[in-house]
C-alpha cells in the first residue's frame, strides 16, 4: 500500500516512524535516490544510498554495465536470412510476440496450448494424441527423443549421414549409456536402401533406430518409404528427425510408421528459436511406461510434460506445476502453425519444392553443382552448393553476407 510523495522529503512531524536502513516494499519498481512513501498514515523517507542488505560488511563492487544503458532497440539490424535457420518470422508471428503475457496455468494461455497441439498434428500428419511442443530448441527435442527411449545397454541404430546421426549416436552411447551401432552408406548425401536396414536390423536388433529425415548439414533428404514397416517387423522403433523439413517437404508421420517425431520452430516454420515440437506413438509411449527406471532428466521427462500438456493417460485431472513455458514463444508457434495450416500443407511442400528446383537452375548456370548428386534426394529446404577445387569457401559466404545483408 505504498503511496509515492515525491523526491523530497519535507516534514517528519506526523511521522510514526522513519527508516533509513534497508526497507522491502511491495511495490514492483526500483528505488533510486531520495524517494518518500506513505504507509497507511506513515510517511518513510528511503535513502537508497544508506539502504544496505542486512551485512554491513557487503557492498556493490560491480557497476552497472555501461553497454546496458541504452536500449536494444536500435543495435538490432534487420537481415535476410537464408540459413537452415532461424529463418525471417512472418509479421504476424512477430506480432504475436508483443502479446500479454499470461501465466503458464491460466486457462487461456491452456486454450493457445490447445491449438499448439492440434497444429502438431497436422503438421506431423498425426492422430497421436501425445503430441506437445518441448521448452527448448531442436536439439533439445532429439533429447526427449532419445532420453525417454533408451534405457543403459539399449541398442541404438543410427543412419550416419551427417551431423544429426552423429549427434544421436553420441548422446545415446556417451550420456544414455546406450549401445551405439551404425548404418553407414560411406558418402554424405547418399540415402540407404531398405535391404541395408533390413541387413543392419539382422545384425544389431536394436531398440530404436534414428534417421534424420533432413539432414541439413548436407542438404540431404532421406526417403522415408518402407522404414516403419521394417523396423516394426524387427520389433524396432523409428526415431526421426525433421527438424529442417516439417513444413517444407512431403511427410506423413502415421502413413510412414514413425513411432517419435520431433521438429525444430525456427526453420520451415518460422516461428523464432525456443520450443520444438514433437510426437510420440503408442508404441513409443508403451516402451517409455516399462522402463526399469525414470528418464535421467526430470525437465525432459515425456510422462511429466504430457501432464502439463493435458495429455490422455497422462492427465489426471489438475496439471502438475512442470516448468514455466515460453509463453511469449508459445504464441509465436500457434501463429506460426496457423498460418501453415491457413497455407495448407501441399500448397507449402509445393512451394519449397519449386523455389528449390528454381534455385537449383541458376546454380547450374552459374557452373555450379549441388552438393546432393541425386536430385530426388536434396532437401528442398536446405539447398547445398558443392564447392569447386581450389575454391576457399569463407570468403565467399563472408563477401555474399556483407553484399546482401544477410545469412
Amino acid at each position: 500500500n505504498a503511496e509515492y510523495m515525491g523526491d523530497s522529503f519535507h516534514s517528519v512531524s506526523d511521522c510514526n516512524s522513519m527508516i533509513k536502513y534497508s526497507c522491502f516494499l511491495s511495490v514492483n519498481r526500483l528505488i533510486s535516490g531520495s524517494r518518500c512513501y506513505r504507509f497507511n498514515n506513515c510517511k518513510v523517507l528511503l535513502n537508497s544510498t544508506a539502504m544496505m542488505s542486512g551485512d554491513s560488511g557487503k557492498h556493490i563492487v560491480v557497476e552497472p554495465p555501461k553497454c546496458l544503458r541504452t536500449p536494444i532497440h536500435n543495435r538490432i539490424p534487420s537481415k535476410q536470412l537464408m540459413g537452415p535457420g532461424p529463418t525471417n518470422p512472418h509479421e504476424r508471428v512477430l506480432l504475436a510476440g508483443s502479446l500479454p503475457l499470461l501465466g503458464h496455468l491460466h486457462k487461456e494461455f491452456f486454450e493457445i496450448m490447445n491449438d499448439i497441439k492440434e497444429g502438431i498434428r497436422y503438421a506431423f500428419q498425426t492422430k497421436n494424441p501425445c503430441s506437445l511442443a518441448v521448452s527448448g530448441s531442436g536439439h533439445a527435442a532429439m533429447e526427449v527423443c532419445l532420453m525417454n527411449i533408451l534405457e543403459p545397454n539399449d541398442v541404438l541404430l543410427v543412419a550416419m549421414q551427417g551431423i544429426w546421426g552423429q549427434r544421436a549416436g553420441d548422446l545415446a552411447s556417451n550420456r544414455l549409456g546406450a549401445k551405439l551401432a551404425m548404418l553407414e552408406t560411406g558418402d554424405l548425401g547418399v540415402a540407404f536402401t531398405l535391404d541395408e536396414l533390413e541387413d543392419a536390423l539382422k545384425k544389431h536388433r536394436p531398440t530404436a533406430f534414428f534417421v534424420a529425415h533432413s539432414e541439413s548439414s548436407c542438404g540431404f533428404m532421406q526417403p522415408l518409404e518402407g522404414i516403419g514397416d521394417l523396423c516394426h517387423k524387427y520389433n524396432c522403433l523409428l526415431l526421426v528427425d525433421t527438424v529442417a523439413s516439417l513444413g517444407g517437404a512431403p511427410f506423413y508421420a502415421d502413413q510412414l510408421g514413425c513411432d517419435v517425431v520431433y521438429s525444430g520452430s525456427q526453420k520451415v516454420l518460422g516461428c523464432p528459436p525456443g520450443v520444438c515440437p514433437i510426437t510420440f506413438s503408442e508404441k513409443a509411449l508403451e516402451k517409455y511406461r516399462l522402463r526399469s527406471s525414470k528418464p535421467h532428466s526430470f525437465y525432459f521427462d515425456i510422462g511429466e510434460l504430457a501432464n502439463y500438456w493435458k495429455i490422455d493417460g497422462f492427465y489426471d485431472g489438475a496439471p502438475r506445476y512442470h516448468h514455466t513455458a515460453p509463453i511469449v514463444t508459445m504464441y509465436q508457434l500457434r501463429e506460426s502453425l496457423a498460418i501453415l495450416a491457413e497455407e495448407g500443407l501441399l500448397e507449402s511442400w509445393n512451394r519449397h519444392r519449386d523455389a528449390s528446383l528454381l534455385l537449383q537452375r541458376g546454380i547450374e548456370k552459374l557452373g555450379l553443382e549441388m552438393f546432393v548428386e541425386n536430385s530426388d534426394h536434396r532437401l528442398p529446404c536446405v539447398n547445398a552448393i558443392k564447392i569447386p577445387a581450389g575454391i576457399e569457401w569463407k570468403p565467399v559466404i563472408d563477401y555474399i553476407m556483407n553484399l546482401f545483408n544477410g545469412d
